[in-house]
C-alpha cells in the first residue's frame, strides 16, 4: 500500500481558467457513482477515467452517469493516475483501500476527492496527511455538512456568538443505515468472471472469495470501521465544526454482535463516549435492530440545546420559542463544488485532509477501546495512544 513512483506525464499540468479539469473515478461502486453524479453536474468537471476492479461496474458508471460515456476504462487505480488527462480523482472505494490511493494520488499529482472515513485504521490519518501536504495537493473529504447551509447557519448563530452558552454533551446516533445491511445478488454465490478478488483485497490477507464480504463490505471490519467509522465519522466531524475543538484525549465503547449473526465482524450494536480537554464529552450510539431508525445530533449547553440532522435544526432556548430552521440546497453537491473551486483557486477545502483525518482519528479510538476492551488514553498532540 506504500506510495509508487510515477512518470512524469502524470504530474499536474497548470488549469487555464477555461480548462475543463480532467476527472477520474476510483471505485465505482454505489457512492461513488452517487458522488460522481454530482461532479458530472459541475461545469469545470470532465469525466475521463472510471477505475473498478469489476468491470460490470465501470459499465454502469459509464451507462447511467452523464458525461461518463466516453470515459475509459481501468482495473488498477495506478494505471488511472498515470494518465495525464486526469488532474483530480473521486476515491470511492472501501475503506481499506482509501490510504493508499490518497497517498498514490497525491504523489501522482492529483487532487483528491475522498469519500470518508479518510482512514481505515488511526495510524494512516498522518502519511495521508504528510503525502497530500508535501505534493500541494488540495484534498477534500466527503463529509458535506462542512458544507451544508443550515449546519454553517447553526454554527455561526449558536456556537460561534455563544447564545447557547458552555456546550457540556454532544450526543449522536444513527440507527438501522441500511448500508450496513446490503444482500449479494443472485447468482454471485460464484464470483464473477471480470471481477479482480485478489485486487480487491489489496493489502487485506488472502481468503477465498466470499459474496457477503464483497457486497456487504461494511460489516467487516478488516474492509471498514463498521457503523462507528462509516456513521460516527459525520457527527464527530459537525460537533468539531461546531465547538472548534478535534481533539478527544480519552475513549470507552461497548457493543457486539447481538441480532444478525451471518458472519459480518462488526458489532449491529454499539456506543462509544469520548472525552475532550474542553470540558465535554460526545457519544454515539447505532444499532442496525429493525425497530430503531433515524440519526440526529444534539448539542446541550447552558443556555439551551440544539438538534440537527440532514432535514433541519432546532433551537431550543431555556426561554423562550423554539427555532426550527429547514436544510435548503444540497449537501454533497456544495462540497463537490466547493472541492472544485479549490482545484482552481489551489486554498483549502472546507473538508480539508487534516479535518478529515481528525475526525477519523476521532472515531478509530471508538473502536479501538470497543475492540481492546478498555478505557483508551490519548495523547491528541502527539497523536498517541498512552500505555496502560
Amino acid at each position: 500500500m506504500g506510495a509508487i513512483a510515477f512518470s512524469a506525464s502524470s504530474y499536474e499540468r497548470i488549469l487555464g481558467a477555461n480548462d475543463k479539469i480532467g476527472f477520474g473515478l476510483i471505485g465505482c461502486g454505489g457512492r461513488g457513482r452517487s458522488v460522481l453524479k454530482s461532479f458530472s453536474k459541475n461545469p469545470s468537471i470532465q469525466i475521463n477515467a472510471l477505475c473498478d476492479v469489476y468491470a460490470s461496474r465501470i459499465d454502469e458508471a459509464s451507462s447511467k452517469v452523464d458525461g461518463a460515456s466516453n470515459a475509459k476504462g481501468y482495473s488498477d487505480h495506478r494505471a488511472l493516475l498515470d494518465d495525464s488527462k486526469i488532474d483530480a480523482v473521486l476515491i470511492g472505494t472501501p475503506d481499506h483501500w482509501h490510504a493508499g490511493t490518497c497517498i498514490d494520488a497525491a504523489h501522482a499529482g492529483k487532487d483528491i476527492y475522498c469519500e470518508k472515513p479518510l482512514t481505515l485504521k488511526i495510524e494512516e490519518g498522518p502519511e495521508i496527511v504528510k503525502a497530500v501536504r508535501v505534493n500541494d495537493r488540495v484534498c477534500q473529504v466527503g463529509m458535506q455538512q462542512r458544507s451544508a447551509a443550515h449546519y454553517l447557519e447553526a454554527k455561526e448563530k449558536y456556537f460561534d456568538s455563544g447564545k447557547l452558552g458552555k456546550v457540556t454533551m454532544a450526543r449522536t446516533w444513527w440507527h438501522g443505515n441500511g448500508a450496513h445491511l446490503r444482500p449479494y445478488p443472485t447468482g454471485t454465490e460464484t464470483m464473477p468472471s471480470n471481477l479482480d478478488w485478489s485486487r480487491f483485497l489489496g493489502p487485506i490477507k488472502w481468503r477465498e472469495w466470499d459474496p457477503k464480504e464483497y457486497f456487504n463490505f461494511r460489516a467487516y471490519l478488516e474492509y471498514g470501521g463498521g457503523q462507528i467509522t462509516d456513521l460516527f465519522t459525520h457527527w464527530i466531524d459537525a460537533v468539531h465544526m461546531f465547538l472548534d475543538q478535534d481533539n478527544p484525549t480519552a475513549a470507552v465503547a461497548s457493543g457486539g454482535i447481538y441480532h444478525y449473526n451471518d458472519g459480518r465482524t462488526a458489532p449491529d450494536t454499539i456506543s462509544c463516549l469520548l472525552d475532550y480537554p474542553g470540558q465535554w464529552t460526545a457519544s454515539f450510539e447505532a444499532t442496525l435492530a429493525p425497530g430503531k431508525k433515524g440519526a440526529g445530533i444534539e448539542m446541550v449547553g447552558t443556555e439551551g440545546r440544539l438538534y440537527i440532522d440532514r432535514g433541519k435544526f432546532e433551537y431550543y432556548p431555556l426561554e423562550g420559542e423554539p427555532v426550527t430552521v429547514e436544510a435548503r440546497g444540497d449537501m454533497t453537491q456544495d462540497h463537490v463544488d466547493n472541492f472544485v473551486d479549490c482545484v482552481r483557486s489551489r486554498k483549502r477545502p472546507n473538508g480539508d485532509v487534516w479535518v478529515g483525518h481528525r475526525s477519523a482519528q476521532a472515531s478509530h479510538l471508538g473502536n479501538i477501546a470497543y475492540v481492546q476492551k478498555r478505557r483508551i488514553k490519548f495523547d491528541p498532540d502527539r497523536e498517541e495512544i498512552l500505555p496502560l
